[in-house]
């Protein structure tokens, strides 16, 4: 018989909110962590803002003894260490250096392009003909699976650990692959989210691409516009989001905090055919990708609250409420509430499904839904095809009781996940 599967511990480095307490109080407050980025202005970037998690040096003594530090340059293995011992903690999981690895506890934890700041650094060196100096860490902090290594050194899983990669979808696929693991039986429990990378030499290729908002350089918190007819772009982000997901059975036995259970959920693809490309979504893949999650997730179409989109501020918007409406058959003022954080983080890509899937998670635990900033201008594209109501503008009261995510990345691929308030 297939397992329950619940969610017993969140972690969060996002550019609005490090920690779960100050994440929570900026999203239920529109706080924005969109910022002016010096070094972007310095380099000649189109776009000049970004949003970025704030970690002070206290903070990081908190998760990394002093040899660790030194000579550490990964942004994304920062983010991602704070945040999943941040879950860990949060779960009521302890910390052991036990000699025995913990069997039932697994890591599966995604990024995308990893360490690329030790990667320049390394590269330096090496033309330099200084490739002894180069130290003993430069392998771990640039492999891929760089975050799900770090993080099993502190908390010494014994199941599956292993860091997924795909591309804005990775976060949100990390935790429905970490729910395939518990619900068949195979783990106990899975530390599951994702990380990215900060700085220049990742939001680089964005910028050259055109599809980052340059309009908005003197008004940051301004500039991350999902839904709006003034969207000019997305807002480059970074962080790192992490959950842990757990059996209901030795949830239970623990007596942990449930914040929500995972009802299921679909990943695909849309072959990079039709109207799918390498960076265009194939409409008919995202349809099916909602409604087969749905299917098996058990629920139908009516009883989704909520919808917290992919949504990036950019000339797809319109397209993903297009999907929804035909994927659920709901529109007007029958669609569900639909919001994006991207409004108040920016777009943090490898990591933008872990933090979205928190902010879903503490949505349904708590009782609200976040409103949705830089929206007073509605894409007329949008309110052709729903109700404006049904985008909210401020933080709303409210008992959500089921809540779709979806991710939707490069390389024409899809993640969808439901998650529902839980009772037991």
């Amino acid at each position: 018989m297939s397992k329950r599967v619940v969610i017993t511990g969140l972690g969060v480095a996002a550019p609005n909110g490090v920690g779960i307490p100050a994440f929570s109080h900026a999203i239920k407050n529109g706080i924005s962590g969109i910022r002016h980025d010096a070094q972007l202005q310095e380099l000649q970037f189109s776009c000049q803002i970004a949003g970025k998690p704030e970690i002070t040096e206290e903070l990081k003594a908190q998760y990394f003894t002093e040899l660790e530090l030194r000579g550490f340059n990964s942004t994304g293995i920062l983010y991602g260490v704070i945040a999943g011992m941040e879950a860990w903690k949060n779960a009521g999981l302890p910390i052991e250096h036990n000699e025995e690895p913990d069997w039932d506890s697994g890591i599966i934890f995604g990024s995308g392009t990893s360490g690329i700041d030790k990667f320049r650094e390394s590269i330096y060196k090496i033309d330099e003909l200084q490739v002894r100096r180069l130290g003993s860490t430069v392998v771990a902090q640039t492999m891929n699976s760089g975050i799900s290594a770090y993080l099993g050194g502190k908390l010494g899983p014994g199941n599956q650990v292993t860091t997924n990669s795909s591309a804005c979808a990775t976060g949100t696929e990390a935790i429905l692959m970490a729910y395939d693991r518990i619900q068949s039986g195979q783990a106990k429990r899975i530390l599951a989210g994702s990380t990215g990378d900060s700085g220049p030499y990742i939001w680089g290729g964005f910028d050259a691409l055109r599809v980052c908002s340059s309009k908005y350089n003197d008004h940051p918190e301004q500039g991350s516009r999902p839904m709006s007819t003034s969207a000019a772009g997305f807002v480059p982000g970074s962080g790192a989001g992490a959950l842990v997901i757990e059996e209901l059975e030795s949830a239970l036995e623990r007596g942990a905090t449930i914040y929500a259970e995972i009802l299921g959920g679909n990943v695909n693809s849309g072959g990079q055919r039709g109207n799918g490309s390498m960076t265009a979504p194939n409409s008919t893949a995202v349809q099916r990708c909602i409604t087969h999650a749905l299917h098996n997730s058990g629920i139908s179409a009516p009883e989704i609250d909520a919808i917290n989109g992919h949504l990036t501020a950019t000339t797809k918007d319109s397209l993903e409420i297009e999907n929804w409406t035909k994927a659920l058959d709901r529109k007007g003022s029958d669609f569900p509430y639909i919001n994006s954080l991207k409004s108040m983080t920016g777009h943090c890509l490898s990591a933008a499904g872990s933090i979205e899937s928190i902010a879903a998670v503490l949505q349904l635990h708590e009782g609200f839904l976040f409103g949705n900033t830089n929206c007073d201008d509605l894409h007329p594209e949008i309110t052709a095809l729903i109700d404006p109501s049904k985008v909210p503008l401020k933080t709303i009261k409210m008992n959500p009781a089921i809540i779709a995510k979806a991710s939707f990345g490069f390389g024409d691929v899809n993640a969808c996940i439901i998650f529902k308030k839980f009772l037991l």
